[in-house]
């Protein structure tokens, strides 16, 4: 095969001037493969083989990338006339060997990928949208074998999948063909360890997938990959999600919750692995938590977004700002942000589902600051005040309160303001004991038309708390 190939009798050359050494070629980027290169072959040697409408178009590819031009070995004029006799016999015939073509584009794409004709370099993914999902994913096996840089793959998945879902993304609705479409695409994306697809696209992804009512496997793929890429999303990028199909009401914060345990899980599971790792070699050091926090500040600020719906009941804003672990914030002056901006929208709330909403947060980690106006937000519950109080109450006590200075103007008004709130604890303590005085007094009353006289237990409660 030597004279009649120019790229084998050149492979051959360059990797040795010795005849009698053994020489092996890489033809694993040969179009059709084997058999192809089976046919090559027995072409070269004479040997009789059928050209038929499935193999001559890997025929023509392969003798192209061989080379074979040498006039006994024309292996490429022979496959060009049988393709145009083809053409003219049958339409049939034409279909098929355009069909056998798509095997083929792999190889090319790979070459293009990896060895950039062209420019810009990555121009070849806006030709991936012709492609069906099962063509996709032949080319996303090649690139993978070809050892790809995990951002061509990425950019590769990405590009696909936005042009081959563009009407679905850009009004996803539920239709079974848009729920098949994007089932189909979702199945055969790279996984997130060999092409990281951006955390807002995949938001997008996921959002078209609730709002068509995608299979829940193709939605769990689809949280779970966002979750791992989660500490690159925003707080818009969240929001897109939990939104409906026209962007207007707050609907599926049950599958932001989803992505955002998720996360927490394949954070302490991480942390885990890595104390256990470490602890034999550096006593156990802490791994870096800055991806935790975060997601965090980016939770936080979403729960903000989130508050503002008047619909959205107790349990859905606690489910997506109570997801994160609450020692994963440095501060929670956010988090505080949130409930008091829910607490202003849900003006109804009594105190105990006050206290429900405020459980999301710690007034011990707020700063000054929140805590100044923590200790005089009416709209907060009684408990969460206190808990504010107390806290400088201590670091009072114990003189480490960082210098504080009562003479000072900022001074003055933290004092004032803690008198305002102890005050304040003290009326609501005097009303509840009211209340209590007041229905005990009111059970030792003589009923309308009762014999007998209760005045002398009630005048002695009277000397105790007159009314």
């Amino acid at each position: 095969m030597v004279p009649r190939c120019g790229y084998i009798r050149r492979a051959v050359a360059a990797a040795t001037k010795d005849p009698s050494a053994a020489v092996e070629l890489d033809l694993s980027a040969l179009p059709g493969g084997a058999d192809a290169f089976e046919k090559a072959a027995r072409y070269c040697y004479g040997a009789n083989f059928e050209i038929t409408a499935r193999n001559a178009a890997a025929l023509r590819c392969a003798a192209a990338f061989l080379d074979m031009q040498h006039p006994a070995a024309d292996l490429a004029r022979r496959v060009e006339e049988f393709l145009a006799q083809a053409g003219l016999r049958a339409l049939p015939s034409a279909v098929t060997v355009l069909r056998s073509c798509e095997a083929l584009l792999p190889t090319p794409i790979c070459n293009e990928a990896l060895f950039p004709t062209r420019t810009p370099p990555g121009w070849w993914t806006a030709e991936l949208a012709a492609l069906s999902p099962a063509s996709f994913q032949k080319v996303v096996t090649a690139l993978r074998c070809r050892r790809a840089d995990p951002g061509v793959l990425a950019n590769a998945a990405s590009a696909y999948a936005e042009l081959a879902l563009a009407e679905v993304l850009a009004d996803p609705r539920d239709s079974e063909d848009q729920c098949a479409l994007l089932e189909s695409v979702v199945d055969v994306l790279p996984s997130a360890a060999d092409a990281p697809i951006p955390a807002a696209f995949l938001c997008r992804l996921l959002h078209a997938a609730v709002t068509t009512e995608a299979s829940a496997k193709t939605c769990r793929d689809l949280e779970l990959r966002v979750a791992a890429v989660l500490d690159q999303a925003t707080a818009g990028d969240l929001l897109g999600v939990a939104l409906d199909g026209a962007g207007e009401r707050v609907r599926n914060t049950d599958t932001v919750r989803r992505v955002i345990a998720a996360f927490v899980e394949r954070q302490e599971a991480s942390s885990e692995s890595r104390r256990s790792r470490q602890a034999s070699l550096s006593g156990g050091a802490e791994p870096d938590p800055g991806a935790m926090e975060k997601v965090a500040r980016t939770v936080d600020e979403l729960a903000a977004e989130l508050a503002t719906e008047e619909s959205l009941a107790i349990s859905k804003f606690v489910g997506v700002a109570g997801a994160v672990p609450k020692e994963a914030r440095a501060s929670h002056d956010s988090v505080y942000r949130a409930v008091d901006i829910y607490l202003k929208t849900h003006p109804a709330l009594d105190e105990i589902e006050r206290e429900k909403v405020c459980s999301v947060m710690d007034p011990l980690r707020l700063s000054y600051q929140a805590r100044l106006h923590a200790s005089q937000n009416k709209r907060l519950p009684l408990q969460a005040v206190l808990s504010a109080l107390y806290y400088d109450q201590l670091k009072l006590r114990s003189g480490a309160d960082d210098g504080w200075d009562t003479q000072t103007a900022a001074g003055k008004a933290r004092a004032q303001a803690r008198a305002d709130a102890s005050l304040a604890r003290e009326n609501e303590a005097l009303r509840s004991e009211l209340a209590r005085m007041r229905a005990f007094v009111s059970g030792m009353q003589p009923s309308k038309g009762s014999g007998s006289s209760r005045s002398a237990p009630t005048g002695q409660l009277s000397l105790f708390f007159p009314i």
